[in-house]
């Protein structure tokens, strides 16, 4: 949770870009929410949404209030921490871009944004639009671990994996947990989540001595979160940051099936 806001440097605060961030407020699980509207103005275009999130808490602490709870870490877009409603898309209206990565650039002046975090019961929210996402690692941790020792360098290599066998199984392990196919999901599905982790050992060497079981396990455990069964919609690729195919999850079925 960031409660000591990042404060870009004075030279990328300067702009004419003003934005209205109604954002969700909720101090903790147990409380009741609302949405609450902060005016900033004179944004830099090359801000991100997180700085200009940054911007307001800095504002929000010399006030002596509370402020705005919201997960991040890398802010590279690749490790899947950050991740809330943006107008009511997960990440924003930009695609294949995590909410890290979206710039002001891509709205107009006078726009109003509205923040909220993902809504599904197997995310609560913990405060703002942070949510506790801690049940995909309990499904990822149903799998188990890998069984096959691939070695040092030199070992690893001489197993010889097919370029396209090892792209395929790059595209799937691009996945980075932010949460976003739930979100977008009518269902609350994890489908694409749980397709793309198996998907990635399934289709190499090292994942298959526990192919199967990990396939039903990681399902299984999906179900017992909470998280629904997969509507056939496709909104959870089409929020992707990553851009990871709807196809796997018919591939995870199949698998469910081995």
């Amino acid at each position: 949770m960031d409660q000591l806001p990042l404060i870009p440097p004075p030279e990328a605060m300067v702009g004419s870009l003003s934005l209205t961030l109604r954002i969700w407020r909720q101090a903790d699980p147990g409380s009741a929410g609302a949405f609450e509207d902060h005016r900033l103005e004179g944004l830099s275009p090359d801000l991100s949404l997180l700085e200009a999130l940054d911007l307001l808490n800095g504002r929000l602490v010399r006030e002596g209030r509370r402020p705005v709870g919201f997960d991040h870490d890398c802010r590279e877009g690749i490790c899947g921490s950050c991740g809330f409603l943006v107008n009511g898309q997960a990440h924003g209206p930009r695609a294949r871009t995590s909410v890290c990565q979206l710039y002001l650039r891509h709205f107009a002046d006078g726009d109003t944004l509205v923040l909220e975090p993902f809504r599904a019961r197997s995310f609560p929210v913990v405060q703002d639009l942070g949510v506790d996402r801690s049940a995909f690692d309990r499904i990822l941790a149903a799998g188990g671990y890998c069984s096959v020792n691939a070695g040092q360098a030199p070992d690893a290599n001489a197993l010889l994996i097919g370029r396209d066998q090892a792209a395929s199984a790059f595209d799937t392990a691009t996945c980075i947990g932010c949460g976003a196919c739930v979100a977008s999901c009518r269902n609350a599905s994890a489908s694409l989540f749980v397709a793309a982790k198996l998907a990635h050992l399934g289709q190499l060497p090292q994942g298959q001595p526990e192919r199967a079981r990990r396939a039903a396990a990681l399902q299984q455990r999906m179900a017992a979160e909470g998280f629904g069964g997969c509507s056939s919609h496709l909104e959870c690729e089409a929020a992707c940051p990553k851009g990871i195919s709807a196809d796997w999850i018919s591939w995870m079925h199949r698998e469910g099936r081995r």
